[in-house]
């Protein structure tokens, strides 16, 4: 074989290795094997970093397989402001992600306990909370009631929405008494905070659970950094991080992703007695 017809074989051979079967590490850059990553929870096994999940990947690690059912999956798209291009948008944003707005709600089992499950998702226009995000947590919650389920909510957020305005603003308080009336009754509401969780998420219901776990590495805070930085302040270095709040008594569980299943079941289990 001619040294020419060597190379053809070998760019033909690496033409047929699929595109997705490495990822680079964003924190180590180190590529990992993408079933690995898979394996691991996509955590890194070099650095210790945790990807974003989509809820899709969130649900497969957290819940029992083929236990979920979705709640509220029709909601309509709104645009009280009328704001420019707002609903084209956010109809992208349904068709990339498979989801009607940044939070997906519905029943699921975790270990064979059933829960009333929250999850939001960054991909989903910043995971920014509007009328629909609000809505759904408020019915996650008093569907719950009505069931006596336990709430468990994964957030991830960029803050309020701001094509909105005030009826983004308005959905904190919205949250926040749907969450007052789950616990007076008596039912318990798990709050998860991923990476990142900001804004009017995390001053309304994020950091209203009768439980708050923090995900390792995750970002939160209300004012994101970058919106911080324009007031020309500055702010002390790792302020904004899971590990900080844990240290001063913000959250109650630090927790690698591995750890969070189990330690879900163990709450739940006690407190479903």
């Amino acid at each position: 074989m001619t040294a020419e017809n060597q190379r053809a074989d070998m760019q033909g051979a690496h033409c047929d290795v699929p595109a997705d079967l490495w990822r680079a590490c964003p924190d180590c850059n180190q590529l990992l094997y993408a079933r690995d990553l898979e394996a691991n929870l996509w955590v890194c096994d070099k650095c210790g970093s945790h990807f974003r999940l989509s809820v899709w990947q969130r649900l497969q690690v957290t819940v029992d397989a083929d236990s979920f059912t979705v709640w509220d999956g029709d909601l309509p798209l709104t645009d009280p402001l009328d704001f420019p291009d707002y609903l084209g948008k956010a109809q992208k944003a349904r068709e990339k992600t498979g989801m009607s707005e940044a939070a997906l709600t519905g029943r699921a089992t975790l270990d064979g306990i059933p829960l009333a499950i929250g999850l939001m998702d960054l991909s989903f226009i910043g995971g920014s909370m509007g009328w629909g995000v609000g809505e759904l947590v408020t019915r996650l919650m008093e569907r719950a009631i009505d069931q006596h389920l336990p709430v468990v909510i994964f957030c991830a957020s960029g803050g309020a929405r701001m094509q909105e305005s005030l009826i983004s603003l308005m959905q904190m308080a919205k949250t926040s008494g749907a969450a007052g009336r789950l616990r007076a009754a008596g039912l318990p509401y798990i709050s998860v905070l991923t990476h990142p969780t900001y804004g009017g998420v995390t001053a309304s219901f994020a950091f209203l659970g009768d439980f708050i776990i923090a995900e390792q590495g995750a970002a939160m805070g209300f004012a994101g950094p970058r919106v911080v930085e324009v007031t020309g302040l500055r702010m002390p270095p790792g302020v904004q991080t899971a590990e900080f709040q844990y240290e001063h008594g913000m959250i109650d569980m630090l927790l690698p992703r591995r750890e969070i299943r189990p330690a879900l079941h163990t709450m739940l289990r006690w407190c479903m007695l």
